[in-house]
């Protein structure tokens, strides 16, 4: 049952009352500085290829980052007991203003690389922390909305990262992109590796080398699940790797929600060349995923009991087909700029981030309540280990993808379709999995009875 003290409907509005003001604003400028700089790096990357060359490490630009970002969501959930989340907050902001002057100043892909890295880490803290906080500073029947507050801090960030990619995006003024962002910043070994592996395997030159990477990093994963269930300092909570655990699936949802999203990394590349649009409006186009999450978050924020779990595997189904149906969509020359095309593609790109958006306010509070007493930080982090994790496989899988099957060669408008074809039909099974995952979870204990 809810608390004696809960409305029957919350306003959002509630979570900038004066008892909660000041933990929103953190919370909203934590998530802000994240998502502004996911799409301002979606929207500059082809300038940045066409600039300084790098082509085939496309993808590594945001495995990297994802991948940091994981180590940054373990550091919270095992960081000293004497550093407090403030103090936890000030260290990744601190660390993302590093990473973004690197990439203002890199004159070559390897460096931006370095740069996408430390910023990683510090959004990683960011990001977990917005998680952390939702549990400490708001009453329970709160945690819902405060997730829906950090799905609206997206969907506004999608409208300033595409404009400030937008601006900077002609030859080498996306530097001052990265510069921009600047002011506002004023045991993970083995999963590191599987990351790491995949994205090798992305820029390997013989498909054969490819493959075997692929396969070292699957055998990484099931070596870090194998360390996780036996180790005293875990990463995720207790039967957090198990699959007949309920809490595994949520998570495992969320993974394969998230990998199946990450081939949006690509979008912008092929709207820029398979469709000629210009920068700016191929980063507003690609921000329509986060904007259709946004959307879907605040239609079903109000959800309790069946109604949940419904929805969740209404999203991920809906994910699936939308992703699918980029691969006849997207995925073929357009030179003229058909607007009957682009509108199509533009819908299902929306439809990508409306899916996960109708599930992940409730994977959240499943975690948040399925999670023991005392492992209430530990699931936090998780929430953002799998996230981010997902992402970091997604978009290393991706890469494995396109440069297996054109993007480099032949290369060109015929290679990127065959590329985006490809890409689009393989990434639309991750998200059929996470349906499956959805339909065997429990109803969650607090929102199954109605006020």
């Amino acid at each position: 049952m809810p608390p004696a003290d809960a409305p029957s409907s919350t306003s959002l509005w509630a979570l900038f009352s004066a008892k909660h003001l000041g933990a929103s604003l953190m919370l909203a400028s934590g998530i802000a500085l994240y998502a502004i700089e996911t799409y301002v790096t979606a929207t500059i990357m082809p300038s940045v290829v066409r600039d300084i060359g790098g082509l085939p490490l496309f993808a590594w630009v945001t495995t990297l980052y994802v991948t940091a970002s994981v180590l940054g969501s373990v550091f919270i959930a095992i960081r000293p007991r004497g550093l407090s989340l403030n103090r936890t907050y000030s260290v990744g902001a601190a660390l993302f203003l590093l990473g973004s002057a690197i990439c203002a100043a890199a004159p070559t892909m390897e460096i931006v690389l370095a740069g996408r890295a430390v910023q990683g880490f510090g959004a990683g803290t960011l990001a977990t922390l917005g998680y952390a906080f939702i549990r400490y500073v708001y009453p329970e029947h709160l945690w819902s909305k405060a997730t829906t507050l950090y799905a609206a801090i997206w969907g506004i960030s999608t409208f300033i990262g595409p404009t400030l990619g937008g601006f900077f995006a002609d030859g080498s003024a996306w530097r001052h992109a990265f510069a921009v962002i600047v002011p506002f910043a004023l045991l993970m070994i083995l999963l590191s590796a599987s990351l790491l592996l995949v994205s090798f395997a992305s820029t390997a030159e013989k498909f054969d080398l490819r493959i075997w990477l692929v396969i070292g990093a699957l055998f990484a994963i099931a070596a870090l699940l194998w360390v996780e269930r036996r180790a005293t300092l875990r990463i995720l909570p207790r039967g957090g790797t198990v699959l007949s655990m309920p809490i595994a699936r949520v998570y495992g949802a969320m993974f394969m929600l998230l990998a199946a999203l990450t081939c949006d990394i690509y979008i912008p590349y092929f709207l820029q060349n398979l469709h000629a649009v210009p920068p700016l409006i191929s980063g507003y186009i690609v921000a329509l995923v986060a904007l259709g999450w946004t959307a879907s978050a605040f239609l079903c924020s109000d959800l309790k009991g069946k109604a949940m779990r419904r929805s969740i595997l209404a999203g991920a189904i809906l994910e699936s087909v939308c992703i699918g149906l980029l691969a006849v969509t997207l995925a073929r020359p357009n030179p003229e700029g058909d607007v009957l095309v682009l509108s199509a593609a533009a819908l299902l790109i929306f439809g990508m981030g409306f899916g996960v958006g109708l599930g992940w306010a409730h994977l959240v509070t499943h975690i948040l309540h399925l999670a023991e007493p005392d492992e209430k930080d530990k699931a936090s982090a998780g929430i953002t280990t799998m996230q981010s994790l997902g992402s970091a496989f997604g978009a290393a899988l991706s890469g494995v993808i396109v440069n297996s099957t054109g993007l480099l060669n032949p290369g060109g408008v015929e290679g990127a379709a065959s590329a985006g074809t490809w890409l689009f039909a393989l990434f639309a099974l991750p998200a059929v999995l996470a349906a499956l995952a959805a339909f065997s979870l429990p109803e969650p204990r607090y929102g199954t009875q109605t006020a």
